[in-house]
């Protein structure tokens, strides 16, 4: 596919061009020229005629022109052209008027780069036997086709593509299509081959996929549909696609059977690419991923590695439907694409994988993680204005957190209060027309679907349910994590939602969903009398909820004295409420630091990673100041029975928990363990690892613990460490262990590492491209390396965000990672000062990202201030007995 560097379809389509007679490139004989250029380019018949100021004269496209013409007569001529940079069009001016209701067709010639910036049709290199090896491979979405070919680049504007790809004999091309024809055959001399595709179904720009590869791949059928998964040779050698072909078939039954549509393509590849900006993208036939995200080996990938394959693969297929089939009509409702298929994910992978109990593990992937950033004055509706979202900047924005979790969060919700059934009923006559599934199931609801969910899609955050169980009254309030911040952005419902409450009473569910309607009512069956109430049962609402200080006691009596009575979500949810909420000052710290005092008889995951992940703020707050070492003492106190429970359950570490949430939690045990400072851990990890380096060519470290006991070996190490932990990162063939290498090598306690291990980022031969940022932020996380990550950023932030652009680094994620720990007036005045600094170039996907770290930085510094004292109080008090 490659020709001294460049795609040689863009050189033999302009050798065809600049050989036709000249009458032919004026637009006497369009017909003859259409039919030879077909044979070459990627893509013709995309003939919309968008109806945009034809009166003016002027006709908006993405690309550099030739002629127009119009068919059977002549068209204007053009007058002038100019580039709209911000907008990514091209204004082509006319000499006259375009008349309505006839068909124009504009031919341009065009060439391109096959460079290696990640987006549109771009180079991806990998070496493989010694010998370094190219993929020519794709990422239209959202706005990268533009880059790549001539077209209309907008989500409603769908067309059938009629593919041929010219490439070099020994390769193989790939597109949405089933390849047809393939032919071998020579131009001016050269060896090529040509493999034309079958027409694809009417689709979307920014879901055509190119790929022109020397991989090989495994294939399976699924009923009438042919299963294929592409990867390098030495991945399909190893067995590391086994596990992708073997869960897509009952992944695609269950999506089939869900939206009682067949899958409606023949063919269904999924490739895995060594540089890939996202996680995956759901082109339409030839999904593509990044390595870590498709390829599972048995013997070095851990659980998590294998949950996430099953769970990114099902998002994918989900998209088959639902945004390929059904495509939302322009940015402003990526919520429903990214949201739905998000929620659907779990789904799909808990009937491939039924034995884990995926479906509860969106509480802590998705609802959690998007809590922290709806609880900001800076989030944004799930729904906004088309109008409010025009630039590409802004259309990436559009993929963040919000989209995708708290699209995920609202549709659980909804799926509840409706029931399953319904919901999916619904969903087979699309959202608009829920109410006739309302209808047919009989099912009581306080006003239509519609209303109902306006006020959780048009209007920005969640409330806070409030329930005070002496007198039954329950009230709700726009809840924020920092009380001291205003809302400028209005709502046309004041902030006010309709709430589906499920709720329980000492231990009992009550059987129907009580609604909130209005700021406040009573609830007179909520007063506690002898007992404790708790609300929102498996958190299926997408809120939090206070109670009495009561009632709070009560739950901790139970927590103490017989846990397992409380669901175990709910164990998790009251964690992480009462946390947020002392944030928020709607209670006191200490009495969120107590929902972990009964962790020392916990064993479950869930309420365990949810004490973790607010805890870990503690840490990001907390670690450079006097109240590290009580709070790691405390932790330490309260983390040795799990890391012996683990301990004694897997007979001194020689096998593996059953369970899967059992293998997460083992993590856990030796993570923090390890990380407070229990000696029988440090000791355990520090010999595993050594017992490697002595011996490279065999690990006998548990893949699940690998992670873990990397980071631990290599921050009580040093130099020696990190080099051998390099080594075998640069050697790594496969994607997953290269990660986990990568993630350790930064928790080493020698700064001047973490100094050379940043440097790296700027050259893509040491760092991938598409890794940077999670280099960069994961030195950040590192306490002894989050001044030098900032530094760096602040530093050669000119240079990426000029040289990497959007396609090749998540400026968001990098932003947020490296401001995490922001807690001092100093830490803000440089932020602000970053930020004016670099307002006139703008942030990118970035914009965001600066203003939510700017008001948590302000929130951060308003916390510490009045929490430390206290909490420092609180850990000590606890060390103490």
């Amino acid at each position: 596919m490659i020709t001294h560097g460049e795609a040689s379809f863009y050189y033999y389509a302009l050798r065809l061009w600049n050989s036709l007679p000249e009458e032919l490139r004026v637009g006497e004989s369009v017909d003859i020229f259409k039919g030879k250029l077909k044979t070459y380019l990627f893509s013709h018949a995309f003939y919309y005629s968008k109806q945009v100021l034809s009166t003016c004269g002027l006709f908006y496209i993405c690309f550099y022109c030739s002629y127009l013409c119009i068919c059977g007569g002549s068209a204007p001529s053009i007058k002038s052209t100019w580039l709209q940079p911000e907008t990514q069009y091209l204004v082509i001016q006319l000499n006259s008027k375009l008349t309505q209701k006839h068909k124009y067709q504009l031919y341009t010639n065009f060439t391109g780069e096959l460079a290696d910036d990640l987006a549109g049709f771009y180079r991806s290199e990998y070496e493989e036997d010694g010998i370094r090896k190219i993929v020519a491979t794709s990422q239209m979405h959202p706005t990268h086709a533009r880059k790549t070919f001539p077209c209309f680049d907008e989500p409603a504007m769908k067309a059938v593509f009629y593919i041929t790809l010219i490439h070099p004999p020994g390769t193989v091309a790939l597109s949405n299509g089933m390849e047809g024809d393939i032919v071998n055959t020579t131009i001016d001399g050269v060896a090529v081959t040509k493999t034309k595709f079958e027409p694809t179904k009417k689709m979307s720009t920014y879901l055509l996929a190119i790929v022109v590869s020397d991989y090989s791949h495994l294939s399976a059928t699924q009923g009438e549909t042919l299963i294929r998964i592409w990867a390098r040779r030495t991945a399909i050698e190893q067995g590391q696609a086994n596990y992708a072909l073997n869960v897509t078939g009952p992944i695609l039954d269950f999506f089939q059977l869900y939206y009682n549509i067949s899958y409606p393509l023949n063919k269904s590849d999924q490739i895995a690419l060594p540089d890939f900006y996202f996680g995956a993208m759901e082109n339409w036939g030839l999904v593509t991923y990044r390595e870590t995200n498709l390829l599972y080996d048995p013997v070095t990938s851990s659980n998590r590695n294998k949950e996430t394959t099953a769970t990114i693969i099902a998002h994918e297929l989900a998209h088959m439907w639902f945004g390929n089939l059904v495509t939302l009509r322009w940015w402003n409702e990526v919520w429903l694409n990214e949201g739905f298929a998000s929620y659907v994910s779990y789904l799909g992978a808990d009937h491939a994988e039924p034995a884990w109990n995926l479906k509860d593990l969106i509480i802590l992937d998705d609802v959690h993680r998007v809590f922290a950033v709806d609880a900001l004055t800076s989030s944004h509706p799930l729904s906004s204005k088309e109008d409010s979202i025009i630039l590409p900047g802004q259309i990436s924005e559009q993929f963040d957190a919000i989209s995708y979790s708290k699209g995920a969060a609202v549709l659980r919700m909804l799926s509840d209060f409706l029931s399953e059934q319904v919901f999916v009923q619904g969903l087979n006559v699309c959202l608009s027309v829920f109410l006739l599934a309302v209808k047919a199931n009989n099912v009581s609801l306080p006003c239509p679907v519609c209303e109902i969910m306006n006020r959780w899609v048009i209007q920005m955050g969640f409330p806070v349910v409030t329930i005070d169980t002496s007198t039954g009254k329950v009230s709700q309030k726009h809840f924020l994590l920092d009380p001291e911040s205003s809302v400028t952005v209005e709502s046309p419902y004041k902030y006010e939602w309709l709430i589906p409450v499920r709720w329980m009473k000492s231990g009992e569910v009550q059987r129907d969903i009580w609604w909130l309607m209005e700021k406040e009512a009573v609830n007179l069956e909520m007063r506690r009398g002898s007992v404790w109430v708790l609300a929102n049962i498996n958190i299926t609402g997408y809120y939090r909820v206070n109670y009495d200080h009561g009632n709070w006691e009560s739950l901790f009596a139970q927590l103490n004295s017989e846990h397992q009575v409380i669901p175990v979500i709910n164990r998790a949810q009251l964690v992480d409420d009462a946390f947020n909420l002392a944030r928020a000052q709607m209670v006191s710290t200490p009495l969120a630091l107590n929902t972990t005092l009964y962790l020392s008889v916990e064993t479950e995951y869930m309420p365990w990673q949810s004490a973790l992940d607010n805890l870990d703020y503690y840490y990001l707050m907390l670690d450079r100041t006097e109240v590290y070492q009580p709070m790691q003492d405390y932790i330490k106190k309260l983390v040795t029975p799990l890391f012996l429970y683990f301990k004694n359950m897997t007979s001194d570490w020689t096998h593996v928990p059953d369970r899967h949430t059992d293998q997460y939690n083992q993590v856990n045990a030796i993570r923090m363990a390890c990380r407070t400072g229990v000696t029988e851990c440090q000791n355990l990890t520090t010999r595993w690892f050594k017992q490697w380096m002595e011996n490279p060519q065999q690990n006998l470290i548990e893949p699940n613990l690998r992670s873990a006991v990397y980071c631990s070996a290599m921050a009580a190490g040093d130099e020696a460490e990190w080099e051998f932990g390099w080594s075998q990162f640069k050697k790594a063939t496969v994607a997953s262990e290269a990660s986990k290498l990568m993630s350790a090598l930064a928790c080493t306690s020698n700064t001047t590492l973490l100094e050379r291990y940043l440097s790296y980022t700027l050259n893509s031969a040491m760092i991938r491209k598409q890794d940077a940022t999670s280099v960069i932020t994961s030195v950040a996380s590192n306490r002894l390396g989050q001044s030098l990550a900032w530094d760096f950023v602040r530093e050669q932030w000119e240079y990426m965000f000029t040289q990497y652009g959007v396609g090749s680094f998540s400026f968001a994620s990098m932003i947020s990672g490296v401001t995490a720990r922001f807690s001092t007036p100093a830490e803000l005045q440089q932020l602000v000062e970053f930020e004016e600094k670099h307002r006139a170039a703008g942030f990118g996907s970035a914009t965001l990202a600066v203003e939510q770290a700017l008001e948590r930085t302000r929130a951060n510094i308003n916390w510490q201030q009045k929490n430390k004292q206290e909490i420092l109080d609180w850990f000590n008090s606890q060390t103490r007995h």
